[in-house]
């Protein structure tokens, strides 16, 4: 719960990550990897903090999310049903932004989302069966 409700502060009500108070009308992008490819392009323009957050801080922004869902609901939630709740839970937030005007819709962000919830969730299975192999190697000793 305080993990969404930090998700949602900073990527919506964050004035720390460029974002103004408000547009006066609906902005977004619908055209998958446009703003991507204008962040790539033009990076040399931009400062790489701009570049850095735009970018690899959607993909980060996730990643515990996508760990937490494994860890919350074990082996009942499978990648498929992980993928798809970071994807809900990236489109609710741009939803959110486009119906407030307090950021700009981007189709690129639950791209870059949703991806980072499938890496999460991929790094703890991994690391859960690292540790489920270390387990058995302590008990057979």
């Amino acid at each position: 719960m305080l993990y969404s409700i930090s998700i949602v502060y900073f990527l919506i009500f964050s004035d720390m990550f460029g974002r103004g108070h408000g547009y006066e009308e609906m902005r977004y992008n619908l055209t998958p990897f446009l703003e991507i490819k204008r962040f790539v392009k033009y990076r040399s323009y931009m400062t790489t903090t701009s570049v850095m957050l735009n970018l690899v801080g959607n993909v980060l922004a996730f990643v515990p999310f996508g760990m937490l869902i494994r860890w919350v609901r074990g082996k009942k939630t499978g990648f498929f049903t992980a993928t798809l709740a970071a994807f809900a839970f990236s489109l609710s937030i741009e939803l959110v932004q486009l119906i407030t005007k307090l950021g700009v819709f981007d189709v690129d962000d639950i791209i870059m989302n949703t991806f980072g919830g499938m890496l999460g969730y991929i790094i703890y299975y991994i690391l859960a069966r690292f540790d489920r192999k270390r387990s058995k190697k302590i008990e057979k000793q």
